[in-house]
């Protein structure tokens, strides 16, 4: 007897970073997103196995029931100790997983490339959870940290406007449907982000009119959920794409690597890797391709609706 779960990937349109500090961030789930098939197993242990979208096994080990209870100090990060860390704060917050069971075979899947950043960690967090009735929110808070955008994706197939409030998670449904949808494109940048790397340089460059700059973030998302014209989403992406520049005190991507794209780029999520949104009247994927860049999804293909 099988059971599986499954969390959504995610894509964070504004906010990065922001959202960290309060800022309303507007995110969609994708189509991809991953499961987590659990089985009877014996021996106090977990067998488990991970494939990547083209079932490769990535992962594969043992991990002991007594190694989920006492979460034993490492001096180097594994995919092995981090899932165990995982399961570690899973069982605390529910033990019964552990204590009323035998074992466990489990297995899970990505639909998608586990390098494109569309939230391998977020999937497995909301379907470790799932399976072991624990709050998500709670879980990544007492394991990696973080914002949470990317659990509420997991858990909703619509686009959401979501934001901290005294660290509680606010969750927003919204009614997002481009009519200039066959002019937005996502790109692989072919290279991972890590976010953790990335909320750090964030913290360190941090200045002190965040309050205006959250502000002013929140009025460039809601312009962006009620564009009705491309021209008026691609406009109001690239003035919060031009204020992040400065937060971060970095080049934006189209400054670093498309200057003579014709068309607004916006970097999504970690700046600097994973995917970025291309807004255009023309279909890009010539340009991108002439660039080094071959995967590039149509919105349609990319975003749950």
């Amino acid at each position: 007897m099988k059971t599986t779960f499954y969390s959504n990937g995610k894509l964070l349109i504004t906010g990065e970073y922001l959202v960290l500090d309060g800022a309303k961030a507007f995110a969609l789930p994708t189509k991809f997103g991953q499961n987590l098939i659990v089985a009877k197993g014996e021996n106090q242990e977990i067998q488990w196995k991970s494939y990547d979208a083209d079932s490769h096994v990535w992962f594969e080990d043992i991990i002991t029931f007594a190694e989920i209870i006492d979460n034993p100090e490492t001096e180097t990060e594994t995919v092995k100790t981090t899932l165990i860390n995982i399961l570690h704060e899973a069982y605390l917050l529910n033990p019964e997983f552990i204590t009323q069971s035998e074992g466990y075979q489990i297995s899970t899947q990505l639909t998608f490339p586990k390098n494109w950043g569309l939230g391998t960690s977020s999937t497995l967090l909301n379907n470790i959870a799932q399976w072991t009735k624990i709050d998500a929110f709670t879980l990544l808070k007492n394991s990696f940290g973080g914002s949470g955008y990317d659990i509420a994706c997991a858990q909703n197939n619509t686009p959401i406007l979501y934001h901290l409030q005294q660290d509680l998670p606010i969750i927003e449904k919204i009614a997002f449907k481009p009519e200039f949808s066959q002019n937005l494109h996502f790109v692989y940048l072919n290279k991972k982000q890590s976010s953790k790397a990335a909320i750090s340089a964030y913290y360190n460059n941090k200045n002190n009119n965040l309050a205006k700059i959250i502000t002013n973030n929140d009025k460039i998302t809601q312009t962006v959920i009620q564009a009705k014209t491309g021209k008026e989403f691609a406009k109001a992406l690239a003035i919060h794409e031009a204020e992040m520049s400065n937060v971060l005190e970095m080049q934006t991507i189209k400054e670093r690597l498309f200057p003579d794209f014709d068309g607004v780029i916006k970097s999504l999520g970690a700046w600097g890797g994973d995917f970025v949104m291309a807004i255009s009247k023309e279909d890009p994927t010539e340009y991108f391709i002439t660039k080094g860049y071959e995967t590039i999804i149509p919105y349609n293909e990319m975003i749950l609706a």
